[in-house]
């Protein structure tokens, strides 16, 4: 990967919807060569998917829960890959100690978690995993601080 690349996946972080001809212009290059390498990057999975972020306010209910899962071997880089593409996953985390990652899940319906799960756990190189779903948020500080101030 070189710096054109580097910057191709700076924009697309900040805006995964930016049109190539945009991209081609901030990056001072084709919008063939764009188109190109955002190909080579997909097919060499360093892009594994495009995704939407909503403002936690924004959210319309559904579940979270979190998955520590264990890998074997050194199937680290793959396995990550995997999840990255995988819809369910908001968030993947490296972690030290008894497990290797955390996931985030986000999913409407329990029958829908139970389905991202199945599809999780039958990814070759993961050892073992458990999963935690999330019943209630007692205290966020992003949230708080956020919050606007009551008059009591």
């Amino acid at each position: 990967m070189d710096q054109i690349d580097q910057r191709l996946i700076a924009l697309l972080r900040h805006n995964a919807r930016e049109s190539v001809a945009t991209l081609a212009a901030r990056l001072q290059v084709s919008r063939g060569t764009v188109t190109n390498r955002l190909r080579r990057l997909e097919d060499e999975g360093v892009i594994v998917g495009y995704t939407l972020r909503l403002k936690p306010e924004a959210e319309t209910g559904g579940l979270q829960a979190w998955m520590s899962i264990a890998i074997e071997g050194n199937d680290a880089r793959r396995v990550t890959a995997t999840l990255l593409g995988e819809p369910a996953v908001q968030a993947l985390h490296a972690t030290n100690g008894q497990w290797d990652l955390l996931a985030e899940l986000q999913v409407t319906t329990l029958p829908e978690l139970a389905r991202a799960l199945e599809r999780i756990r039958l990814i070759k190189g993961i050892s073992h995993s458990e999963t935690s779903i999330h019943l209630e948020t007692l205290r966020t500080t992003a949230s708080a601080a956020a919050a606007p101030p009551t008059d009591s």
